[in-house]
């Protein structure tokens, strides 16, 4: 379908729609005036990591296409836990830990949104944070369920596949996780009666979410939002979008070094890449439709663009240029200035062990599986940890030993 409202074009353009609400008429609604639109993070954490970051980027492209995002903070539904296809429930916070986790979240958003400056009443797309304990912390339980309970069925909610899945594998699922789905349709409501919004926004496991609060706010105040969700994204391999052998990419450089952030993105699988510029960078359509075309070893200089991109707008061009240059370093000189040893693999593979046997880095296979398991080895510039690894060396390949030993496993 084409979309008339840049809003549309920009997000199917570059891969972000997964669902709509009524597309024809939200690219109406987008194409004569400004959209406020949100997306709820739960502050679990001092930081966000890789897998928000679709969501962060939605929130840019809204921006970048005349509208206004709405960073919904969930001071009061982080106090219970988003149970959308959950194993089990979250472990609560206090009041001080949520505060100070908002406070710490706040810092990434502003390097990927423009807000008005402090003390200032903003333009009108300017982002604004909110939070939702502002509302929900001073609702009444009996007129909350008397106003707003009389408009869910509890058939059609444990219908949804996020509460279904908890029910069928026979996992606990509590009253109180129960209630997420009620209070994030309530928030719905709330912003479009504050903040004119007009659109939600999120990942493909808040859809029945989002169809909650379009319903509560037609059916309360007769007005009409829309929703948008994103797919899942996964990496060509099947895993999940930001997960690592060695943990959770985090956005904050408090949490995850510059280098090993650049790094990671450094990793994409060749597969990826074309996809993951779209999602994750500003370049031009255009100019990502040439870097995607490369083949054999000249897909590395596409990779390396995605890192300094992607790198450069979360945690600032500087950082982007210091990891690359790390790198630079590291992998065709040596820390040192020195050319790296290097060792070249018959047949593939090769396995951890023997790999750092081979370039000298330890005397015995025993040395070997020890510095493994403190997690002291690294490939590609990630930890692994288990012994039995096997390294694919199709191509060049980066294996290092604490911070300061680093080797070249190549393709015989």
């Amino acid at each position: 379908m084409t979309y008339q409202s840049d809003l549309l074009t920009t997000l199917t353009s570059r891969g972000y729609v997964h669902q709509m609400t009524d597309a024809a008429a939200l690219d109406a609604l987008a194409g004569k005036q400004v959209v406020p639109g949100y997306i709820g993070f739960d502050p679990t954490a001092p930081s966000l990591h890789v897998g928000s970051l679709v969501q962060i980027m939605l929130l840019r492209r809204l921006q970048q296409t005349g509208h206004k995002p709405i960073v919904l903070m969930g001071g009061g539904t982080g106090k219970i836990g988003d149970p959308s296809f959950k194993d089990e429930a979250r472990k609560l916070l206090g009041e001080d830990g949520i505060k100070a986790n908002v406070a710490s979240i706040r810092r990434i958003f502003e390097r990927f949104l423009t807000f008005a400056p402090e003390g200032e009443v903003g333009g009108p797309t300017d982002a604004v944070m909110l939070d939702n304990a502002e509302w929900l912390d001073a609702l009444e339980y009996i007129p909350f369920l008397r106003d707003v309970g009389q408009h869910f069925s509890v058939n059609r909610m444990l219908a949804f596949d996020s509460v279904k899945l908890r029910l069928d594998r026979e996992q606990s699922l509590s009253f109180l996780e129960f209630n997420y789905m009620i209070l994030q349709a309530y928030d719905f409501l709330e912003l479009s009666r504050r903040a004119d919004c007009r659109l939600q926004m999120g990942g493909s496991d808040q859809w029945g979410n989002i169809v909650n609060g379009i319903e509560l706010a037609r059916r309360m105040d007769s007005t009409e939002v829309y929703g948008v969700t994103t797919p899942l994204i996964t990496t060509a391999d099947g895993g999940k979008m930001g997960k690592t052998m060695s943990g959770a990419v985090w956005l904050h450089e408090d949490q995850l070094p510059h280098f090993d952030y650049w790094q990671f993105w450094r990793n994409t699988d060749d597969r990826d890449v074309g996809r993951f510029l779209k999602l994750f960078t500003d370049l031009p359509l255009d100019e990502i439709a040439r870097l995607e075309a490369l083949e054999g070893a000249e897909i590395n200089a596409a990779k390396i663009v995605l890192a300094n991109e992607a790198t450069a707008m979360c945690r600032g061009r500087d950082a982007a240029e210091q990891a690359a240059e790390t790198a630079r370093k590291t992998f065709e000189e040596g820390a040192s200035g020195d050319s790296l040893p290097s060792f070249a693999v018959a047949g593939g593979a090769i396995g951890l062990v023997e790999a750092l046997v081979s370039l000298g880095f330890v005397a015995s296979n025993g040395e070997a599986r020890r510095k493994i398991a403190e997690g002291a080895v690294r490939v590609d510039g990630e930890a692994v940890k288990e012994p039995t690894a096997s390294i694919d060396v199709a191509a060049p390949v980066r294996l290092s030993l604490g911070k300061k030993r680093h080797g070249m496993l190549t393709p015989s």
